[in-house]
């Protein structure tokens, strides 16, 4: 049976897992930030690629697995890699570029790498079409090598080497060092948040948090207002992707009125987190107010607050940094609320008065982070 593989972020791995078992698909299993499954039954790969792409939330892309093996040498690589069924995915005129990764292993030489699985995939390609020379006009292939530990696994990439999951399409402007969408669904989903509770982000920026709460409370699919890579693949029907589409618009909540809070100091950023309010679908949803955290006031009796504040770093002082921990200490005095507060600096729970319970790592793109949970 055909594998597919969502790829996530450090830390990440089990929400994508629930994710993956949550969409009916089976064999499922997590190896080195990656999820690897195969169709649910009685559904095809086809379907599988569509679902996956339009519903992973926390996923950084989804890739087909096209095999795996030991390469120690070129001559293994070239050979392990022509062997593949390349031209059951790819036509004639197929566009395929190769991106790459060595870790740990022998050939670490990643340009040295790619040229061989290129060489090797053109190759197959020759003896399937008959020809000496490709076009490669027609839809894009990005495969994609990677060695760990002299163990090579090739993919080709069905979400689009330029636009990852995180790509939403409702954040066309954001302010400075954004959260990527998808970091963002982790942590609701990490949060535990479904809709029936109030949800509050006091440091909205451009509103990534509120947006991918709204859409988790409203049950829309995150993949509906964009288009994948493999929308253009010969071999997957168009009609697969309608269907798909439809059917993830028939769940969509209408009638869910969740209670939705966000603000930030800077003006600028609130009138930009409402207008990719807008862009996502979810404005009605969402209520944004120009303000500091010292003015905040909890919206409900009891809810879910996760704040991303600007770090030390960003802030580019560290005493401004720890006078808004200290009022987020004050923001987390004793309620029926849940707390969860993601930051690099160490010195966060000194700084705002408080001990967390428990505090989970992870990795803000390339910033490490903790994830600290107030109860």
């Amino acid at each position: 049976m055909q594998t597919l593989s969502a790829t996530a972020a450090f830390g990440l791995e089990s929400v994508v897992k629930a994710e993956v078992s949550a969409l009916g698909f089976s064999a499922i299993k997590c190896i080195d930030s990656r999820v690897e499954f195969s169709p649910a039954p009685g559904q095809n790969i086809y379907e599988t690629i569509a679902r996956a792409n339009l519903w992973l939330r926390s996923a950084d892309r989804v890739l087909l697995k096209m095999g795996e093996f030991s390469a120690v040498t070129f001559d293994e690589l070239f050979e392990g890699t022509r062997a593949l069924p390349w031209d059951e995915w790819i036509p004639r005129d197929g566009k395929f570029t190769v991106t790459g990764k060595s870790v740990r292993s022998g050939l670490f030489s990643v340009p040295d790498v790619q040229s061989i699985v290129k060489k090797a995939v053109a190759e197959r390609m020759k003896q399937k079409y008959k020809v000496e020379w490709f076009k490669e006009t027609g839809a894009e292939f990005t495969i994609q090598v990677a060695l760990l530990k002299d163990v090579a696994t090739l993919t080709i990439d069905t979400t689009g080497a330029k636009n990852g999951l995180h790509k939403r399409g409702y954040r066309e402007k954001h302010t400075a060092a954004p959260m990527k969408e998808t970091m963002a669904a982790a942590l609701i989903q990490l949060a535990r948040y479904s809709g029936k509770k109030a949800f509050l982000d006091p440091c909205c920026g451009s509103g990534t948090l509120p947006i991918e709460a709204a859409l988790i409370a409203k049950n829309i699919a995150p993949g509906l207002a964009r288009k994948f890579a493999s929308e253009k693949w010969q071999r997957i029907s168009p009609t697969i992707w309608k269907t798909e589409r439809a059917a993830a618009y028939s769940k969509i909540r209408t009638d869910a009125e969740p209670i939705i809070h966000a603000a930030d100091i800077d003006p600028e950023a609130v009138a930009l987190a409402r207008a990719n309010a807008e862009l996502a679908g979810v404005d009605d949803c969402i209520v944004f107010e120009t303000q500091s955290v010292t003015q905040t006031i909890l919206p409900a009796e009891t809810g879910v607050a996760i704040i991303n504040p600007p770090y030390g770093e960003r802030l580019g002082k560290i005493k401004e940094a720890e006078a808004l921990y200290g009022a987020l200490g004050r923001l987390l005095n004793p309620t029926d609320w849940h707390f969860y507060v993601i930051t690099p600096d160490e010195f966060f729970e000194t700084a705002c008065g408080r001990r967390a319970r428990a505090k989970r790592k992870l990795f803000n793109g390339m910033i490490k982070t903790d994830y600290y949970q107030f109860f």
